[in-house]
């Protein structure tokens, strides 16, 4: 695997606020990761974590402040930057295993990773021509962790990201995070579980 080579990149909120629906879910939020280190966002549910992650993808509009990243690609967008995986799997049914990763690798663009080597990575070279719709709750997750290893962005946004793994699929993906990390890259996960990796907590909305 390449390296991201990001160097002393850092993404950084401040003053964030984030109103849904007429409500204000949380303001004035400050917060900060740097290149290989890992942030854990908890808090209870309604406080606004998977908010958070889809305001840093570019998938909201922050209602105040501001969110950056300096030291990362200054011809791309943050958004451009990210992956988001969000505790739903983002896949198409119809399409095989194959098929829906050579589509979102078609769709994110950027640098590549060999599809079918991501796929023996999370465990699902046995399955490339299998329907999704066929896939179990914890193969439909490990299909999106491939989509994670294919394109190569430095930011992981993951929301949940243990959600249907067994114990083999969770130190899987915990080995996933620490290459990424020791690669360059960050990590914001919004979480009720411990991660596996070392991480610091940013809370929100109090406590749990």
């Amino acid at each position: 695997m390449s390296g991201l080579d990001q160097g002393k990149m850092q993404l950084s909120g401040r003053g964030v606020v984030c109103v849904r629906g007429g409500r204000e879910v949380f303001s004035g939020l400050d917060f900060e990761a740097v290149a290989g280190e890992a942030v854990a966002v908890v808090g209870r549910n309604g406080s606004g974590k998977t908010s958070l992650l889809r305001l840093i993808a570019g998938l909201l509009i922050p209602a105040g402040g501001t969110i950056a990243i300096d030291g990362g690609d200054a011809e791309l967008t943050l958004p451009e930057q990210c992956h988001y995986l969000g505790h739903r799997d983002a896949l198409k049914p119809a399409l095989s295993v194959a098929e829906n990763l050579s589509f979102w690798a078609d769709f994110l663009g950027g640098e590549r990773f060999e599809a079918a080597k991501s796929l023996a990575t999370v465990g699902l070279d046995h399955a490339t021509h299998l329907p999704a719709a066929f896939l179990s709750a914890g193969q439909r997750r490990r299909l999106s962790l491939a989509r994670l290893l294919t394109v190569r962005r430095p930011v992981w946004l993951l929301d949940e990201p243990t959600t249907a793994l067994d114990v083999a699929g969770q130190d899987m993906f915990e080995g996933l995070m620490r290459d990424h990390l020791a690669r360059g890259g960050l990590i914001i996960a919004a979480t009720h579980a411990p991660l596996g990796i070392d991480s610091r907590e940013l809370r929100i909305g109090g406590a749990a």
